[in-house]
Formats: structure tokens, sequence, C-alpha cells
């Protein structure tokens, strides 16, 4: 299937995404930064990120017939291709060219796609592990053409402590359920936690502890290690079929 050509306008409309469009889309995004020997991605690769334990909300157990799904329909909406590393065919996001993004653009985006609804505070901290924000007010300044933009928007008031953002990628019928879950909240709960995220699921983790990203880092690279054994697999099956078996 060859990619589909699709332009879009710098304030939208943008695309509606599934669950699993989401986790697919927000690790591709977040493993071309923290993971550049890994990026673009293999199937293997990708299943292993979208069902890490850490800096996920929800965990999910993905399988490769669903991430293979979500890659089609991502690829129809002209957001992610295919390449090719030696025989190995592999994934990569296609935001920068789409969407003009910048690399704290990026960062924000995945952090929200893969955890749902965010205080500012846990925006700034979670997604400091990508692109550097040193403060509330840098993050809002990088915030603020992001929202002129429609890509990212507030649930609650702007000047409200604890104030929730979220991603521009919901159903209308979704975005209007999290702004009345979140209108109804007293501010206090938004504060330490989005109450009502994208997946239904109370609460946001904390941030991920050293332990849960050691976690992480080797299940990414178990999944490289997958596809090194795949590669070599089929590297000698072509040499059996060239002796004559």
């Amino acid at each position: 299937m060859s990619d589909v050509s699709i332009s879009y306008a710098p304030n939208g409309p943008w695309p509606t995404f599934s669950r699993d469009e989401r986790r697919v889309l927000g690790t591709l995004m977040e493993k071309s930064k923290t993971s550049s020997d890994g990026y673009p991605m293999s199937l293997n690769s990708l299943v292993a990120g979208c069902n890490q334990k850490s800096n996920r909300d929800p965990v999910l157990e993905l399988d490769d017939d669903a991430v293979n799904d979500a890659l089609t329909l991502l690829r129809n909406k002209a957001l992610v291709t295919k390449v090719f590393s030696g025989r190995t065919e592999k994934w990569r996001h296609l935001l920068y060219e789409q969407w003009h993004l910048d690399s704290r653009d990026t960062a924000i985006l995945a952090e929200l796609l893969l955890r749902g609804p965010q205080t500012e505070g846990e925006i700034r901290s979670r997604a400091s592990r990508m692109v550097e924000i040193p403060d509330l007010e840098t993050l809002k300044s990088y915030l603020r053409p992001l929202i002129e933009r429609n890509l990212v928007q507030y649930l609650t008031p702007e000047d409200r402590r604890g104030a929730v953002l979220t991603h521009g990628f919901h159903a209308p019928e979704e975005l209007v359920r999290l702004k009345t879950q979140y209108a109804n909240a007293p501010a206090s709960a938004a504060s330490g936690a989005a109450i009502a995220s994208t997946n239904s699921t109370p609460g946001v983790p904390s941030a991920p502890s050293v332990s849960e990203q050691r976690v992480a880092a080797l299940e990414t690279a178990l999944a490289q290690l997958r596809d090194e054994v795949a590669a070599m697999r089929a590297e000698l099956a072509t040499l059996r079929q060239s002796l004559g078996g």
C-alpha cells in the first residue's frame, strides 16, 4: 500500500484518534526523541513500546494485529510511513513534515497522547525527559502556539489552579464528556492528577521512578534484539537456499 497524500491546514481540522492510534503515534513520537538507536521502529519494538509499564496511562497489552491496524489508520491519515532498514520493515511518524511541529511541540503532544489529560505541572515534569522545560512559564510559552492551532486545549479555565489540558484529537462527544467531568471536579482534585483520563482511567500516575525507566529501556532493548535475531534467521534462510538447502 502506497502512502496517502493529505495536506493539513495550519490550524486543522485535526483527525480524531482511537485509543490504539493515540498509543502508537505517541510511542513513535516519544521514541524519536528518547531512543535514537531504535528509531524508526520495527513492529516488535513498537508493540513493546506501546505496552511498556512506565510513562503510559493506562498500561495496555496490544498485540501485533492491534498495532498493525492502528498503523494502517495512521497511514491513511498520512501521519506515519514505512521505511526499511536492511531486511527489517520499520515505521516513523510524519508530524514534523505534515503538521510542522518542532521538538518541544512533539514532546508535549507525545505526553498527552501517551497519558491523556494532565495538569500543566505534570506536562512540564513529564515532557522534560524529552526537552528542557525549566518552569511553568516556559511551558505556557510553548503551549500557546499549540493552543492557537487547536492541537492542545484546556479542559478547565486556564487561570484555575491545577488547570488541565488535553490533546486536540478527541471525538466531539468525548471532549464534551471530559470538559463536563473536569468542570464538576474541585480544583484541588485536578491539581495533583487528572481525574478523568481519555481512557476512562481514574488518576494519572506519578512521574516514573528510576527502576521504571530502566524497565522501559530493557523492554526496548529486548525488542531490538528480537529484530536482530529475526534478521539473522532471514539471512541464514537465504544462505541455505543459495547453497541448495
